[in-house]
């Protein structure tokens, strides 16, 4: 399947977004935060769409390495809206505006106290981008279509939990909830289904 950056796609995601049932987490108090799924043209010259996927950098005190979308803890009086953009421009130096918002999908708890909720955004033109080193080692273009296939997503089993582990594969590299989660349920989206990634485990290591 393919996704092509253009006017028709972001409204027809826009549509899906407008319309998604979204459940926002409601059960014991966690600590709010944003992220921002960043969706801009590939830069492979392949003409399709790509979500903007960071490697945290080493030097930071959690979760130092791993995979992540740009994000971030709401400051007080913040919405979900004003802080993913507010953490996209600290991490990627990149300034988004409430109209290139296409919708939120569900929160997701984390093991480490948090909900997380995903916030879909459309970026024309990403030559600005400009990443933190200070938060961020790198960022990677992911192509939709590349999620999209089969043997991207992978679900497996671990001893410490009844809920399945999602680990998402791309380039070579492995990628697990939260964020793998919240790509999974925008995949699914675009696809024309409603599912629901609560119940997707993180695996141990991100547990803390």
């Amino acid at each position: 399947m393919s996704y092509p950056f253009s006017a028709t796609f972001r409204d027809l995601l826009a549509s899906a977004c407008a319309d998604f049932p979204r459940i926002p987490y409601e059960g014991p108090e966690l600590k709010r935060s944003a992220v921002a799924v960043v969706l801009t043209q590939a830069d492979d010259e392949s003409g399709e769409t790509a979500f903007l996927l960071t490697r945290r950098s080493p030097r930071l005190n959690a979760h130092a390495g791993q995979w992540a979308l740009p994000g971030g803890r709401l400051d007080p009086g913040e919405t979900l809206e004003e802080a993913a953009l507010r953490e996209l421009h600290e991490e990627l130096g990149l300034r988004l505006e409430p109209q290139h918002i296409l919708g939120v999908l569900d929160d997701y708890a984390t093991r480490t106290g948090y909900s997380i909720s995903p916030v879909i955004t459309w970026l024309e033109d990403a030559s600005a981008l400009a990443p933190n080193p200070a938060e961020v080692a790198s960022v990677h273009h992911v192509r939709l279509d590349h999620i999209g296939r089969q043997e991207s997503v992978e679900f497996f089993s671990i001893p410490e939990s009844e809920r399945p582990v999602i680990r998402l594969h791309f380039d070579g590299n492995k990628v697990h909830a939260p964020t793998a989660a919240l790509v999974y349920q925008l995949r699914e989206l675009i696809a024309g289904r409603i599912t629901r990634v609560a119940e997707l485990e993180q695996p141990v290591f991100a547990w803390k």
